[in-house]
């Protein structure tokens, strides 16, 4: 009987053979990295609305410094926009800080510890930092429930209803949780099926040469972005060249 195969193409890899078993790893792991992936985003996206909003803050307080030396004009209420801005900002950036291992942690013994003490500890503190996140989300959304409740009003001129700035801090502490929560199942599974080098990876705190590497990759992704300067622009102008 003849092959139905058009010419050149390959038959499927054998399920017993490396290739399908990678093929089948990499399907199977899918739905995690999917979901890694849209968290990561969620968190940069905070990040930036937090960005945004603390850009907005810094044009408002200069028009109102502004206002106040040439005009003799006040806005009323800067600094309380300010106050909700700040607690707000910071608490949409705490999930992209933990992706981007960004916050302060002490490793002056845990870099000398061997790996799989070390990943023991990492997966401790991102279980502790769940339990906190959890806690904070748990007193956020006790206290805005008793703003709903009596319909509270901020004490100040503008009398902003509180549950405005309550809710979204409330939406930034969520992220919060949900990004720490998925990071502690993760490397809790790491940690059980043996995966230490990779929990260590993804868990230890940033060294002065991740920083630089990432600085580079950073520099290079802008490079390639500039135009003139990307490697098909690069490659193009070769071939042109007698």
């Amino acid at each position: 009987m003849s092959d139905s195969r058009p010419s050149g193409a390959h038959p499927p890899p054998d399920a017993r053979s490396p290739g399908a078993s990678s093929v089948a790893a990499s399907t199977a792991a899918s739905p995690d990295s999917r979901l890694d992936r849209g968290l990561t985003r969620l968190s940069r996206g905070a990040a930036l609305a937090a960005g945004y909003g603390a850009l907005l803050l810094s044009a408002l307080i200069t028009f109102e410094v502004l206002a106040r030396k040439f005009f003799a004009f006040s806005l009323q209420g800067v600094d309380e926009i300010g106050g909700y801005v700040l607690a707000i900002g910071v608490a949409f950036s705490f999930a992209f800080a933990l992706t981007q291992r960004a916050h302060t942690r002490v490793d002056v013994l845990l870099t000398r510890l061997p790996p799989r003490l070390r990943a023991l500890l990492n997966l401790v503190a991102l279980v502790l930092l769940c339990v906190f996140s959890l806690f904070m989300l748990w007193r956020a959304g006790a206290t805005l429930g008793e703003t709903l409740e009596f319909s509270s009003l901020a004490s100040t001129p503008l009398q902003t209803p509180l549950w405005i700035p309550q809710s979204l801090w409330l939406i930034g502490l969520s992220v919060f949780a949900i990004v720490t929560l998925r990071a502690a199942v993760r490397a809790g599974v790491q940690l059980a099926r043996g995966q230490i080098d990779a929990l260590n990876a993804g868990c230890d705190p940033l060294s002065a040469d991740d920083e630089l590497d990432e600085a580079r990759r950073h520099y290079v992704a802008a490079e390639a972005a500039t135009p003139g300067h990307s490697a098909d622009g690069q490659i193009a102008g070769r071939e042109k060249t007698p």
